[in-house]
């Protein structure tokens, strides 16, 4: 696991990059609200600000990661004030957390723009329960998160802005419905069920820290589509805190707040978090509970009682998010796969098209975006295959399919990447078996995508071989392309529970 989290390829060092980045901008925030002379509570609001505004927006252009910035305040500066006026008022408060909450799942039904305000939402609330924020402290706070937002996008618009130098990759929205059909909607009704459960249970075990519980049940539906991807990331967000939980009795609690290693180990805890993330969920978590608990120690309230209640308030939190998955209209690890797969079996057919027609001559033709766009899709397909290909997964028959479609698609992906390489050489010419194949390739994508027409072609697509002499790099990795859509054929078109030697 921690191979996985901290020697996991990282191409091109984006990751490396991108948690470089965070350090300081969030650095430079916490260093401006200092200078403006606000106090503690101000210089945490405003780092955590600076944190959600690099770690949440993902649009997938910088124009759009700018208008996403610049409307989080829009949405934070309100929910602070509410959170604020409503702190002595526990029924109302309660109320409207929870309504937070859910509008701020449901949000994610508008892509990545609603998934980042309504993360920003729900922290604003958080982090004045956190911070104990009071009315009369609001011009502060209100102060400190400007002025951390507009330093965090210097930095990243100005002083370091490296996605304009990336291909752009694909908004990766949920499959599209209507009603409870929609997916949002429905984790956006289990949000708020699973943190209604975990508030009055946070609140049985602590008055104060309460707000642990629903902040887990929160960030385990952030994310996720599945009841088996949020069972899966409620157990690792329990592993990550209790991993976490020793380093703040040995190595924080000892410090008693002394500024200049609290503040390093700030800037390794904010260093985890955006490198791990896309990576290891279990790690990401344990940097976020070195992160806390470091900010506990600033505030001068940690000790081991306090430590062992985050835990169990996390695993309350995390509870109360499984069971809601459970019960409260539930989506199938199934469904959600097959329609991400499905999407990521199109974008294989619309790279394959534009190399073509690249080697064909066409000046407009880039399979480069598509190419970033798969490799998105395909990061959502293991998302999505997580649960069934756990450890602890007892689900033998699906496991051992998911892990046969996952290489499968990896193979796609490769010669994809390759197929694309090769267009991308101005030597290279057009050759007449390329319309072929990449004729073949449509056919085989029709036949994966629409199983019940698609099964009679896919058979006799299945006998498709490379022609002896094939030694021309793109029509190489586009018969390798034929052979693994062919061989995807068995796995996605018999039952999910049927052993895969039957199908």
């Amino acid at each position: 696991m921690l191979k996985r989290a901290f020697v996991a390829p990282d191409p091109g060092r984006a990751r490396l990059r991108h948690a470089t980045r965070a350090v300081l901008g969030i650095g430079l925030a916490v260093v401006v609200c200092g200078l403006a002379g606000h106090s503690l509570v101000g210089a945490i609001t405003g780092g955590l600000a600076a944190l959600l505004a690099l770690f949440t927006v993902t649009d997938p252009t910088v124009r759009g990661q700018a208008v996403t910035t610049a409307l989080l305040p829009v949405v934070g500066l309100p929910v602070l004030a509410l959170a604020a006026v409503l702190h002595d008022q526990p029924v109302a408060r309660d109320a409207a957390f929870l309504a937070v909450m859910g509008a701020g799942v449901y949000a994610r039904r508008w892509g990545p723009r609603g998934h980042s305000l309504g993360v920003f939402a729900f922290m604003a609330f958080f982090i004045t329960q956190f911070l104990h924020t009071l009315p009369e402290q609001l011009p502060e706070v209100y102060s400190a998160v400007l002025l951390s937002v507009l330093t965090a996008s210097a930095v990243r618009f100005g002083l370091w802005c490296y996605e304009r130098r990336l291909p752009v990759a694909a908004v990766l929205a949920p499959p599209a419905a209507r009603g409870l059909a929609r997916a949002t909607t429905r984790q956006a009704v289990q949000a708020t069920v699973g943190g209604a459960l975990a508030l009055l249970a946070g609140q049985l075990l602590s008055g104060e820290r309460w707000y642990w519980a629903v902040g887990a049940t929160w960030w385990v539906f952030v994310n996720t589509a599945s009841r088996g991807e949020t069972l899966v990331r409620g157990f690792r967000r329990v592993l990550g805190t209790l991993a976490g939980i020793p380093v703040g009795l040995l190595v924080i609690a000892p410090l008693h707040g002394a500024a200049l290693p609290s503040a390093a180990l700030v800037a390794l805890g904010v260093f985890g978090i955006f490198y791990t993330a896309a990576v290891s969920y279990t790690w990401m978590m344990f940097s976020v509970t070195v992160l806390a608990g470091t900010l506990y120690g600033l505030l001068g309230v940690l000790d081991p009682a306090l430590l062992a209640l985050r835990l169990t308030e996390t695993g309350v939190g995390a509870l109360g998010a499984m069971a809601a998955v459970l019960v409260v209209l539930p989506v199938t690890t199934h469904a959600t796969t097959d329609a991400w797969i499905q999407r990521a079996l199109r974008c294989v057919h619309a790279c394959t098209a534009e190399a073509a027609a690249r080697l064909a001559g066409s000046a407009t033709a880039d399979p480069a975006p598509r190419v970033a766009e798969l490799e998105a899709l395909l990061g959502r397909v293991r998302l999505s295959l997580g649960p069934l290909v756990h450890p602890l997964s007892p689900l033998r028959a699906r496991k051992a399919r998911a892990v046969q479609v996952l290489a499968l698609l990896d193979v796609c992906a490769r010669e994809v990447r390759g197929l694309a390489s090769v267009a991308a050489d101005p030597e290279a010419s057009h050759d007449a078996r390329l319309a072929a194949a990449c004729w073949r390739v449509e056919a085989s994508v029709e036949a994966l995508t629409a199983p019940v027409r698609g099964r009679r072609a896919s058979a006799a697509f299945a006998g498709a071989q490379a022609p002896a002499g094939a030694a021309e790099p793109a029509l190489a990795h586009l018969h390798s392309l034929e052979r693994a859509l062919a061989e995807l054929a068995a796995p996605l078109h018999s039952s999910p529970r049927a052993p895969l030697a039957a199908a």
